[in-house]
């Protein structure tokens, strides 16, 4: 169990480039990005815990650090945090909207990131 704890750890995370989001009345608003069209059916909104952790996660970021962010944010026990970070990476990763890279290659992921062709207004 703690070699699983350990490995998380050393994973960095970060949000998907598919996704335009926006904070509204306090929470945050994610609408997928498919073939260059906001897929409406799938809306995600965000409580202030999710919204905080998805501002986190605009840069890559490891479990750790998340957890820290939570704790320090909401005066909670490190339990509790862990918990609800892990629970909010699993659905996000699940559905796309969060990315998974080992720590070692954070260098790549920002040229990679870098690299990516914009968005561009029509043709």
């Amino acid at each position: 169990m703690q070699e699983s704890s350990e490995s998380h750890t050393a994973q960095l995370f970060v949000r998907s480039q598919s996704v335009v989001s926006r904070c509204v009345a306090g929470e945050t608003l994610i609408v997928p990005v498919r073939g260059k069209v906001g897929d409406l059916a799938s809306i995600y909104s965000f409580n202030q815990t999710g919204s905080l952790i998805w501002q986190r996660l605009e840069s890559p970021r490891s479990l750790a650090e998340l957890i820290s962010a939570v704790e320090e944010e909401y005066a909670v026990e490190h339990g509790q945090a862990e918990r609800d970070v892990t629970q909010f990476l699993s659905d996000m990763f699940a559905t796309g909207l969060v990315e998974a890279g080992a720590q070692v290659s954070m260098s790549a992921m920002q040229a990679t990131m870098q690299d990516q062709p914009q968005a561009t207004g029509s043709r």
